[in-house]
């Protein structure tokens, strides 16, 4: 499966199915966010996006690509959340078009 779509962070994988309803699927591995805080806050930033997005007959793969965590910024740090948020919209509103 081929990427749909790539930002800075993460890379999305989608393709239609024949169910009447998009599915999610989430990686995100502990070496690009080693906290279980950090990992957590994404996959729910994640689920929170695709729940507001009108996906119909998707099949969506979202996987973080690179690291989020420095020890000066914390990613549970509001300005990177908003960040990843701005990122995660962005993966989700191009798969409207499609």
């Amino acid at each position: 499966m081929r990427p749909a779509r790539r930002t800075a962070h993460f890379v999305l994988y989608a393709r239609t199915n024949h169910a009447a309803h998009a599915r999610l699927g989430i990686v995100v591995a502990k070496r690009f966010a080693p906290r279980a805080v950090t990992r957590n806050t994404i996959k729910r930033m994640t689920r929170e996006v695709f729940r507001q997005s009108v996906l119909q007959h998707k099949d969506c793969i979202v996987r973080l690509i690179a690291p989020v965590n420095t020890k000066a910024q914390p990613a549970t740090s509001t300005r990177i959340k908003s960040g990843l948020r701005k990122e995660l919209l962005e993966l989700f509103s191009s798969q409207h078009l499609n």
